[in-house]
């Protein structure tokens, strides 16, 4: 029998049957894999096909991403569970703008497990994957003193404490070396400032030679610490920077009590501590969630903006919904990246456009470019379109009140792209590359409008500077003039799309020595995260005869002084100008 059009799209898989038969072993457990192709309407528009996961029972399928009512969705049908829906990307125009700038990763120079299954469930980085790691993941605890709802990880919801030894640390570490790429290490947890050796662990993980690392918390022991000495919290902060963490990447929800009821009330006084330290590198992280906080973005950029003396960067991150959940339970939570930055440029009065903004992978023509400069093999971070979204935003006050101009505004970023790329391809094919970078540098100018742009900083010189030069102290002068704006819209098992996981260059190091994607590592918990660690797990009562009953359970977690806090001058002050209910 002829194939349809539609089944003849979906032979261009790799047929996951060719791995045992359609069963995968996993430790002790079977998965199947394979299942019916996913069937769609006339109003329905095949746009790609990938292999996705049952949410309930994880057998890997075959799965369509089409195009409805000018949206992406995925659908796939699991023989013993039913068919999964579910919105993949909320506008099928900026789906094709990013997918223009996809580019095919070099992938891990050494793998560190050998191919014995199909993806996902061969994560370790395999021979299959396409991408070297660009951030990873160093979880030193699963303690924590919050008990966020939309959080998969802490130590009583997982049954155990997970807090490896300064030595096992060190080992997780060395393992990142075999990639030879850009180290950048986030320490995570878990809630990390509860570990009362965290600056002889951030110290291990400069000393084995990374280059960048990012301390990722909630900021309340900061808050906590300045509420009863706040010479002993800037002291802290100060010991945390000077042993080497560049950037705190800490949670921020939104400006409200309503939007951020995680840390409203501790943020002004955790803001006030880094600047006290001259830790002065802050990443904002809100965790997107429909109906919930989506209303207050802009609200966020504005807040970012009134403190860039110490605040760097926000990056946007749609909630990943983990866990069995409803359909309609779904849709109320759900939202991707383009209805975040429709929101941002609703919420900006027009200023920071959806047009403002570009995929990941544009950052690959930048890499190919020095590439072919250097003659130096670069740090490339192709991620799948999908993944992310990225912007620079240049603040600029009147009458009190932050503006914002994308750099898109008075830069032709997609000109000046393709002409990178012309001028990459050129010196490959022998032009002089210091002639070339010389024309290269000169003919930006015509890319650049001055007239839109920021009249006391002269973009074209910091690109001569940086092209021609290699002086890097213009890019300083930049990112601390801008903000940086990005999106991360990790994955759950409903919207799970293997393609992307193929492309992921945000990793996790374990103790047994692997290096695991990030929506594999959390998503497949209990093949990956929980089963690991496990294993290096201390029991919940072993762990209080060693430490006590206050260094778990509800003895730890936070307590808030409300009427104490909002007291303050320093909470007053941070939100004025905010409607805070």
């Amino acid at each position: 029998m002829a194939q349809t059009a539609q089944e003849q799209r979906f032979t261009l898989l790799p047929a996951p049957s060719k791995f045992d038969e359609g069963v995968v072993k996993f430790g002790d457990r079977d998965i199947k894999i394979g299942g019916p192709l996913p069937k769609l309407a006339e109003n329905e528009k095949l746009i790609r096909v990938t292999h996705s996961l049952c949410p309930a029972c994880y057998r890997l399928l075959p799965a369509a991403i089409f195009e409805k009512e000018s949206k992406l969705f995925i659908r796939k049908v699991c023989p013993d569970h039913g068919e999964f829906e579910d919105l993949y990307y909320g506008d099928v125009g900026m789906y094709y703008k990013f997918d223009y700038w996809e580019y095919e990763g070099k992938g891990p120079k050494v793998p560190y497990v050998d191919l014995k299954s199909p993806c996902p469930y061969n994560c370790g980085l395999c021979p299959m994957h396409h991408q070297h790691s660009a951030l990873v993941n160093l979880v030193i605890t699963n303690r924590c003193d919050q008990s966020c709802w939309y959080c998969f990880f802490y130590a009583e919801k997982a049954g155990y404490v997970f807090e490896p030894s300064q030595e096992q640390i060190r080992f997780m570490v060395e393992q990142l070396k075999r990639q030879g790429a850009t180290m950048v290490v986030q320490i995570t947890g878990g809630e990390p400032t509860l570990r009362e050796d965290l600056v002889e662990v951030v110290k291990i993980v400069k000393d084995a030679g990374v280059k960048h690392i990012q301390l990722n918390t909630w900021g309340g022991t900061f808050a906590k610490m300045y509420m009863e000495d706040p010479e002993r919290a800037v002291r802290f902060a100060r010991a945390v920077r000077e042993a080497g963490v560049n950037t705190i990447y800490m949670s921020f929800d939104g400006t409200t009590r309503k939007t951020n009821p995680k840390n409203h009330w501790e943020i002004p006084y955790t803001l006030d501590v880094f600047r006290k330290a001259g830790m002065t590198s802050v990443v904002l992280v809100p965790t997107v969630i429909k109906t919930v906080n989506d209303h207050d973005l802009g609200n966020i950029i504005k807040f970012a903006a009134r403190n860039m003396d110490v605040v760097r960067a926000i990056n946007f991150q749609p909630v990943s919904l983990t866990g069995m959940m409803k359909r309609n339970m779904r849709a109320k939570f759900r939202i991707t990246i383009p209805e975040i930055l429709k929101n941002i440029e609703e919420q900006t009065n027009g200023e920071i456009t959806r047009d403002s903004w570009y995929p990941i992978g544009t950052s690959v023509v930048f890499s190919k470019l020095v590439e072919a400069l250097t003659g130096k093999e670069q740090f490339e971070m192709a991620n799948h379109p999908s993944c992310g979204a990225g912007s620079y935003i240049y603040v600029e006050w009147k009458g009190g009140e932050p503006h914002f101009i994308p750099i898109s505004k008075f830069i032709d970023l997609e000109g000046i792209l393709e002409y990178l790329k012309e001028k990459t391809e050129e010196i490959r094919e022998g032009a002089n590359k210091y002639v070339t970078a010389v024309k290269l540098v000169y003919n930006l100018r015509k890319f650049i409008d001055k007239k839109y742009g920021p009249k006391d900083f002269d973009v074209w010189k910091m690109l001569y500077n940086i092209i021609v030069n290699h002086n890097y102290d213009a890019l300083g002068e930049w990112h601390y003039r801008t903000l940086f704006l990005g999106n991360m819209h990790f994955m759950d098992l409903y919207n799970y799309d293997v393609q992307r996981v193929m492309r992921c260059d945000i990793h996790y190091v374990t103790p047994d020595g692997r290096v695991i994607p990030f929506c594999t590592y959390n998503v497949l918990n209990d093949l990956y995260r929980d089963k690991i660690l496990k294993e290096y797990q201390v029991s919940l009562d072993d762990w209080i005869k060693k430490f006590g009953e206050n260094s778990i359970g509800d003895s730890v977690k936070y307590k808030r002084a409300v009427g104490l806090l909002e007291k303050g001058e320093t909470y007053k002050e941070t939100y004025k100008g905010f409607q805070i209910l």
